[in-house]
């Protein structure tokens, strides 16, 4: 087998596979070997039929596929090995045959999408913000306040109307025109007033209803509404409350704190700060990163191939998946309800798939341009550092990683090297925020 590759458009490249009459014959053999017994010959035993018997009966190409594919398989992958310093695939090889195809002139072309270059004007020089979160007292008390919010008993309430934070129990219709339409009523619902699961308005409407009132609540559906035909209209909802619950916060003292995993009210307010502190630092270096990356990519392209970014579709609707069940809410319940489909649906992270994407391809061209390493040294201490914080040693840890997890951690040590360069190498200055 010889074979030549060219580039083509769309950051692909064209492998065009000779193979010789005799590669050939002997694909075929194989594809019969393997395939003969699918085929029912009359006089014969399945599987044991010839060749040339079972082609008389189910025609003259009936191995002509499988003797392809044997080729394709056994070839593709040892020609990508030989070239993986010139080209990276990012997806599936798009195959065809090449002209005048026959017995004597055997060429299967396959079109495969490849990792682009990126073309970057500056990544040094440029004035980029700097982001830098702090904690302060009151963010430590409100963090308190929400963490005894969630912790808080539910009591029922008769004595009072409904107010917000409250807990209601309720039965409601809604029509648009007069009309009831799909998920617009349900009963038994508990709602808590002020969460924001229901459209704006409708929850600070229930404000002063008391047990076993009824009441029409005037909202108007959001311009962006997932629901196509319900944007933008106004709705009336008939609402009875059934039940009420408020909540009884535990107090700020010792128990609670004990609770909570702490000594002492003061030990659990160190806790708590720490924790926001390094949350704050986290998001002060995930900002700054991103305003970076995002300052080189607004001078930056590549030709990105679409297979490249499907795949970071299906990524964001994977994330996207999890984040309902963590609701517990089906992601293709959602869909029906919307009237979509997943195909459908992906086309919505197609902008920022393509510059995430972009992204992506921009760190790695300067990790490269760079020459930014990961030494063993370095690897082994990060290894160390995360099989501690597991409660095992380093050996042990090690036995339980494969090579992914190791790619893992050098190419982190490697981003994470290549952000100390760019901040080193670039006029950061501290942005205004708002915590």
């Amino acid at each position: 087998m010889k074979y030549e590759i060219v580039p083509a458009e769309k950051s692909t490249v064209k492998i065009t596979m000779t193979f010789t009459p005799e590669e050939w014959a002997e694909a075929g053999e194989k594809a019969f070997r393997e395939n003969k017994h699918r085929y029912f010959v009359n006089g014969f035993r399945r599987g044991k039929a010839p060749k040339g018997a079972i082609e008389r009966v189910y025609g003259s190409g009936v191995f002509f596929e499988p003797a392809l594919n044997n080729l394709l398989g056994e070839n593709y992958g040892k020609i990508l090995d030989a070239e993986k310093e010139n080209f990276t695939p990012v997806g599936e090889p798009s195959v065809s045959l090449g002209e005048n195809f026959s017995e004597e002139n055997v060429v299967l072309v396959a079109t495969t999408p490849v990792k682009p270059d990126v073309s970057i004007a500056a990544y040094k020089g440029i004035k980029i913000s700097k982001y830098e979160y702090t904690v302060t007292d009151a963010d430590v008390d409100k963090e308190i306040d929400a963490m005894r919010d969630r912790v808080a008993e539910r009591v029922d309430v008769t004595d009072r109307p409904a107010q917000l934070t409250d807990t209601v129990n309720i039965d409601f219709v809604g029509k648009v025109d007069g009309n009831t339409f799909e998920g617009g009523s349900a009963e038994k619902y508990d709602l808590t007033l002020g969460s924001g699961q229901f459209i704006p308005g409708f929850e600070e409407k229930l404000v002063g209803m008391t047990i076993g009132e009824t009441r029409d609540v005037d909202v108007v559906f959001p311009e962006d509404y997932q629901a196509e035909d319900l944007k933008g209209k106004p709705a009336v909802f008939t609402v009875t409350l059934h039940s009420i619950k408020g909540k009884n916060l535990p107090a700020l003292d010792e128990a609670f704190a004990k609770k909570m995993g702490s000594d002492s009210v003061e030990a659990y307010r160190v806790k708590v700060r720490e924790r926001l502190e390094q949350n704050a630092k986290n998001r002060s270096r995930n900002e700054t990163e991103d305003a970076i990356v995002e300052a080189i990519a607004q001078g930056a392209s590549a030709e990105i191939p679409d297979a490249m970014v499907e795949a970071q579709e299906d990524y964001s609707l994977q994330r996207m998946e999890y984040n309902f069940m963590y609701q517990g809410i089906k992601l293709d319940d959602y869909l029906n309800y919307i009237g979509s489909t997943r195909e459908e649906y992906k086309k919505n992270f197609e902008a920022d798939a393509r510059r995430a994407v972009l992204k992506q391809l921009i760190v790695e061209k300067i990790i490269k341009l760079e020459n930014i390493t990961a030494g063993e040294e370095e690897i082994e201490e990060k290894i160390a550092e995360q099989a501690k914080s597991v409660g095992k040693e380093p050996e042990e840890y090690k036995k339980t990683m494969d090579s992914r997890q190791r790619d893992y951690i050098e190419n982190d040590i490697k981003v994470t090297k290549l952000f100390e360069f760019l901040m080193a190498n670039n006029e950061m200055v501290l942005a205004e925020v708002n915590a």
